[in-house]
């Protein structure tokens, strides 16, 4: 896809029109260089990427950092860990929305030096995107936060709470963690069941497909998961047999909604 950029600047066609335009004085231009460069995962970009982080030109009027977001976002497809540093300097923005953009992002890079920062904003308390700041630490295996988040099992956000249940399974393999997000399949809130989806796809738990199967969700998202839950069993240390048998079983159920599609 080729988008036209003002008259001043070229056409974003290429990984080098792509980050020329992200140094552009257009701010459409800009954003959309970031997405480009994050879709198509330039690591030359890594540079004038962790320098967006910093922008201050792009700002809406509620105070949000539309770019940042985005170069944020397209850090954490590129994954290169040297980019650490410079989202953990903006870990303290005020905008909430970049705050949990980067959080995502560096449980994306799944990079050591993030799990002190991430565990301290979760001991410093105060206005946090514990949603996703609690997501980050299960991927990153920062058990020692356990007492700090077990409280938010009983969160006024079922949201939180699921994700709060996430952690905990990924941390003892109970499954009553995991009937508490399966509840949210059917629950009257679209967006709760979406979240209770995700939050089992990430974990690969294969005894939630049937679950997310006959789930009242669509059946893209369906798919999307039951893939999740399919790598997860493919990169998993079960019996060769066992294994297998659990990957027919994801196979058949993905060929079906397929076949629904």
């Amino acid at each position: 896809m080729v988008t036209t950029t003002p008259a001043s600047a070229e056409p974003i066609v290429s990984a080098e029109t792509a980050i020329a335009a992200l140094r552009s004085h257009d701010n459409q231009t800009r954003y959309y260089a970031a997405w480009w460069l994050g879709k198509y995962q330039v690591q030359d970009a890594l540079i004038p990427l962790c320098e967006a982080l910093s922008d201050e030109d792009y700002r809406t009027a509620e105070g949000g950092y539309p770019l940042r977001r985005q170069a944020a976002r397209a850090l954490g497809q590129l994954k290169n860990p040297q980019a650490v540093p410079a989202l953990l300097d903006v870990l303290s923005c005020s905008d909430l929305r970049l705050r949990e953009v980067v959080i995502q992002t560096l449980a994306a890079i799944a990079d050591p030096q993030a799990v002190q920062p991430l565990l301290q904003l979760l001991v410093d308390g105060g206005e946090q995107p514990h949603e996703v700041l609690i997501e980050a630490l299960g991927t990153l295996n920062v058990w020692e936060a356990k007492p700090w988040i077990e409280p938010f099992l009983n969160h006024s956000s079922e949201r939180v709470q699921c994700a709060a249940a996430r952690y905990f399974y990924l941390l003892t393999q109970k499954p009553e963690y995991i009937e508490r997000i399966v509840r949210n399949l059917d629950h009257e809130n679209m967006y709760l069941r979406w979240a209770a989806a995700f939050d089992l796809g990430a974990i690969g738990h294969l005894e939630a497909a049937n679950a997310i199967i006959s789930a009242k969700i669509g059946n893209g998202l369906k798919l999307l998961n039951l893939k999740r839950i399919l790598e997860s069993v493919l990169n998993s240390d079960l019996d060769e047999n066992k294994k297998q048998e659990k990957v027919q079983f994801l196979l058949q159920a993905i060929d079906k909604l397929l076949i629904q599609l």
